[in-house]
């Protein structure tokens, strides 16, 4: 999927093709696959945890009241990590952006 799933989401969805599932066994998998470094857990202050395929550098914008998180990629010029690396002696392996606000849905 291209959404942010939650545990909870995912395991409704298999729960279909697969009755005896158990949410406990959809848990101990995505923590597998977040080890194993093939999906990220978003973690942004939600009493629930959110998941992506997506683990490339990209951003998050993150509606405050629905809760929403929408992917939005900015263009290559804006390249924050040759910016950081040329101000400081920081050693960069990824980044994370995520902003805060109202998505367009709930603006209305």
């Amino acid at each position: 999927t291209n959404n942010h799933p939650t545990a909870d989401w995912i395991y409704e969805i298999l729960k279909k093709d697969f009755p005896n599932l158990s949410l406990g066994t959809v848990y101990r998998n995505l923590n597998i696959l977040t080890d194993m470094g093939l999906i990220e857990k978003i973690d942004f202050g939600s009493t629930f945890d959110r998941f992506e395929a997506n683990i490339g550098n990209h951003y998050h914008l993150i509606c405050e009241v629905c809760g929403s998180i929408i992917d939005i990629n900015i263009p290559e010029e804006l390249k924050i990590e040759e910016a950081i690396k040329n101000k400081t002696n920081f050693k960069i392996k990824s980044h994370k952006v995520q902003i805060y606000g109202i998505c367009e849905k709930c603006l209305k």
